[in-house]
This record gives structure tokens, C-alpha cells and sequence, in this order.
């Protein structure tokens, strides 16, 4: 059954790859945004891998870039529906933010402009946990957050690039959508982990492969709360099934696992693998993150416990979404089948 064209923007990213597949087996027509036809080859790959060549006949591209206003009239052209999946995520803190919060606040009001301008009224935003748990005065022990809460970034001591854009980005796109009568929804996922379709994987995967391969010598105490990749693309396309989740925000996050567990989890499954057990001191963490660095984007969760709300995201979902160990393991199995273990180093 066909049921509509839907612009994936980011549609060669980590998310971007598994929400295009499962919107064309839920019978969807998909345009995917792309920045050159090598990123289109890619999504081709992943697509036939994972439903056959004949899905092939109902997946397009559109080469355009978020930063530029070039292709995205035409891009809007017969489109039904819009997942706004694309992100600008790095490993380090930029010393320029604005190379992470220009895209998603920029490149947020120029899809939904466009959109607008084409008569399309239906958006999902992929947005993040990023936007929820921060900035509440949670500095000690565990607290758990909802689809009510809304990041105060004035209120953080600490800010970093991916908390900024996605939080103002966020804004915006609902301040937006009221004003143009848009039906907006957004998806919260926590850290997006599970089995990567190609080399081209997100820096997320590195919290697993990192452990496996012996890069990160020792880690946080801290943890984060986990989402499977398919879980999030499925629940992109259930929010597009359901007219209902329009004028929602819905939390997609799993299991909280603290950093010391994934390391558990998984010198259990590789008892060859000599993987760390060692952790860095707190107060490390808090002294680096003054400096920047990747500290800074862990920092605000240092001493404390995020927990996040699942109950709304599994009804969207219309189950319970897949463990933190099995998201963790499947990211492990992923990892070592594609070869993105860097070799270890001759001592």
C-alpha cells in the first residue's frame, strides 16, 4: 500500500539510513536529502541490503545542503510529509560552536520554511534528550524527566555545541509551526546506539567500540540513557501513521547505563577482548571540561542520574522499545562485522 512521499533530510546518516528503510517497508515513497551522489550510493546500498532492489523504485534523492537555500524548493515538490533527521554531531567541542548550532538552527528554519512555501504540513523532527534534561538545578543522585520538561539553557554552567543548537533549534521549529499551522512532532533519543549499515557510522558507536578496541583507556562513572537506532526510526514512521502524535513531543530512550556496565556487558559477550575496567576520577572530568574537550559534553551528568520517561515513546511505538544490552551488543556485533575497530597499537 502506498501511502505518500516523505523528505528524509540526512538520509546517509546513522538515523537517516535506518528511517528511510523502514519508512519504504512500511510502504512509504521516500526522498532522501543528500549532499552529493556518493552519500546517495550509500543509502542505495543500505536500502538493497535490507529490503531487496525493487525498493529501490521507490526511493529518490535530493542534493542539498542545509546551509543553503539552492534544491529545496524542488526538493518539496509532490512531498507529503518531512522527517527531519539531519545533525551535526562531533566527537570534540568545536571551538566554534556556531559549526554545530548553525545547521540545526538554521538548517531547522530553512526545511520548515520550505516546507511551508510547498504546502507541507506535516513534520517530524528528529530532536534529542539534549533538549529536555538540563538546566533544572539536577546536580546529585537520580531524577527522571518528561516530554514536560524543556532545557533551561540559561540556567547551565556548562553548556556545549549539541545542547545549544538542538535546544534553540527545537524552539524554533515549534514557535514555526504555530505560526504556519505546521503538524509537528518531535522524537527525543537519548544515545543512539545498535547495529551501524555501513562504515559511515555515527560517533555514537564509538562509546562500544572504543571499549572493544582498546582506544578508551579507562571511563566515566557516569551514564546515559541508551536507544536502539531502530527504535528511533520506527518511531518516526509510527508518528507519521498516527495523526494524533501531531503537537507532541515523544522521549526515546531505553535503559540508563552507567559507562563501568557497558564495560561489564561486554567483557562478558568478548572475555578475549582485554577491555578496561579502569575509571577516571570525577573531579578529572570537571577540571577538563572547563578547557573543553569532550568532558564538556558529558560534564552536566557527572554525579547525577538522568533517567527519561519511556512510557509515552512505547505507547507511540505500540511496544517496549529494545534493551540497553541488547542495543549495546548489537552495536558490538555491528562494529567488528564492518571493521570499525581501529588496530591496536604495538607497545
Amino acid at each position: 500500500m502506498r501511502t505518500g512521499l516523505v523528505l528524509v533530510t540526512g538520509a546517509s546518516g546513522f538515523v537517516g539510513k535506518w528511517t528511510v528503510i523502514e519508512l519504504l517497508r512500511a510502504g512509504f515513497d521516500v526522498r532522501g536529502s543528500v549532499r552529493s551522489e556518493h552519500k546517495a550510493e550509500a543509502v542505495r546500498a543500505a536500502v538493497v541490503a535490507g529490503l531487496g532492489h525493487d525498493a529501490l523504485l521507490r526511493l529518490s534523492f535530493a542534493k542539498v545542503d542545509l546551509m543553503h537555500d539552492r534544491g529545496w524548493r524542488e526538493a518539496m515538490i509532490g512531498v507529503n510529509a518531512v522527517a527531519h533527521v539531519a545533525a551535526q554531531i562531533l566527537a570534540d567541542e568545536p571551538k566554534d560552536m556556531q559549526v554545530v548550532i548553525g545547521p540545526a538552527l538554521e538548517g531547522t528554519e530553512r526545511v520548515l520554511r520550505f516546507a511551508a512555501a510547498g504546502g507541507v504540513k506535516r513534520i517530524v523532527l528528529t530532536s534529542s534528550i539534549a533538549t529536555v534534561g538540563y538546566g533544572h538545578g539536577h546536580t546529585r543522585g537520580a531524577r527522571t524527566y518528561t516530554e514536560e520538561h524543556f532545557t533551561n539553557l540559561d540556567a547551565m554552567q556548562f553548556t556545549w555545541a549539541y545542547c545549544v543548537g538542538k535546544t534553540k533549534a527545537e524552539k524554533a521549529a515549534w514557535a514555526y509551526a504555530r505560526a504556519e499551522e505546521l503538524a509537528l512532532t518531535t522524537i527525543h533519543p537519548g544515545a543512539i546506539l545498535g547495529p551501524a549499515l555501513d562504515k559511515d557510522a555515527s560517533i555514537s558507536l564509538q562509546m562500544v567500540s572504543g571499549l572493544l578496541d582498546g582506544t578508551t583507556p579507562a571511563m566515566p562513572s557516569n551514564g546515559f540513557s541508551v536507544i536502539d537506532v531502530r527504535d528511533v526510526a520506527a518511531m518516526h514512521v509510527a508518528a507519521l501513521q498516527q495523526p494524533a502524535s501531531a503537537g507532541q513531543r515523544y522521549l526515546a530512550t531505553s535503559d540508563y547505563v552507567p559507562f563501568p556496565e557497558v564495560g561489564r556487558i561486554l567483557r562478558e559477550a568478548y572475555p578475549d577482548r582485554q577491555i578496561t575496567q579502569k575509571t577516571v576520577p570525577d573531579w578529572i572530568i570537571k577540571l577538563l571540561a572547563r578547557f573543553g574537550g569532550p568532558t564538556r559534553q558529558i560534564i552536566n551528568d557527572i554525579g547525577n542520574e538522568k533517567h527519561f520517561d519511556r512510557t509515552k515513546g512505547e505507547k507511540l511505538l505500540g511496544r517496549a522499545f529494545i534493551s540497553g544490552q541488547d542495543a549495546i551488543l548489537a552495536t558490538a556485533e555491528s562494529a567488528i562485522a564492518l571493521d570499525l575497530l581501529k588496530p591496536k597499537r604495538p607497545r
